[in-house]
């Protein structure tokens, strides 16, 4: 069942995310040649902490750490391991979620460790942009298919493939509600959007085929053909003048 959130829902919602948004600036500092995917998690826990909330992720049921990092081949739910070692050209994308009074907010991104290939900055530009093209979508009225469309037709149309196995999601006082949201679809399909409805809308798009495997950690997910991924994501709230971004600041 969908919960719609009140103003004041959505306010620590926006709180969350301002958290959020500052926990990847840190982050970013950091990401370089030489640096461990440990590393970046420590920063980003100890950052939150000092903020006066929770690493969302940490409590998800037998997972232990504050991020998800997801190098090249890996497409989400990539395990900080202390010996995931960035390397000249990769793309590492971190995923990462704050608790804060209540309430989740969700984000992804791209990080690219010069120097990055062109087919690969290609991957994260599309894979961005495509999250912005769904969400123009999200207005009142509107239906879910007319998100996950926009955001289909932009990776489709640039050469790229959206992963169909993988989804995003509602949010709100737990870190994934409903619905699942596939990032595919048809325009005027789907559940209809109402003001108050948040969700994080995360496009993860491949440069081979959609097809997916669960190494055998069985958290991190990979392209099945060991093609390059990327992942993007927001938490966005569904407001009476239209979408906003709860994860950007």
């Amino acid at each position: 069942m969908i919960k719609l959130k009140s103003k004041s829902d959505i306010d620590k919602m926006r709180e969350a995310g301002r958290i959020l948004s500052a926990t990847f600036e840190e982050m970013a500092k950091h990401m370089k040649v030489g640096a461990n995917a440990a590393q970046i998690d420590d920063v980003a826990r100890e950052f939150i902490r000092k903020h006066g909330a929770e690493p969302s992720f940490m409590g998800v049921p037998n997972y232990h750490w504050a991020t998800c990092i997801s190098v090249n081949e890996e497409i989400v739910h990539g395990i900080p391991y202390r010996e995931k070692e960035f390397m000249p050209g990769d793309i590492c994308c971190i995923d990462c979620g704050v608790y804060f009074k209540g309430f989740h907010a969700d984000c992804a991104r791209p990080f690219l460790i010069e120097p990055v290939a062109e087919e690969i900055k290609h991957l994260a530009k599309i894979t961005e942009e495509s999250f912005f093209k769904g969400a123009e979508q999200a207005i009142p009225g509107n239906k879910m298919g007319d998100v996950s469309n926009a955001l289909q037709h932009h990776v489709e149309s640039a050469g790229l493939t959206v992963v169909k196995d993988l989804y995003s999601h509602g949010i709100g006082e737990n870190l994934h509600e409903d619905p699942l949201i596939p990032n595919y679809g048809k325009k005027g399909k789907g559940i209809t959007l109402e003001a108050g409805f948040t969700f994080a809308l995360e496009p993860m798009v491949n440069i081979g085929v959609a097809d997916i495997l669960t190494l055998d950690d069985k958290w991190t997910i990979i392209t099945a053909d060991k093609k390059w991924s990327a992942h993007y994501e927001n938490t966005i709230a569904v407001l009476d003048d239209g979408p906003e971004i709860l994860t950007i600041h």
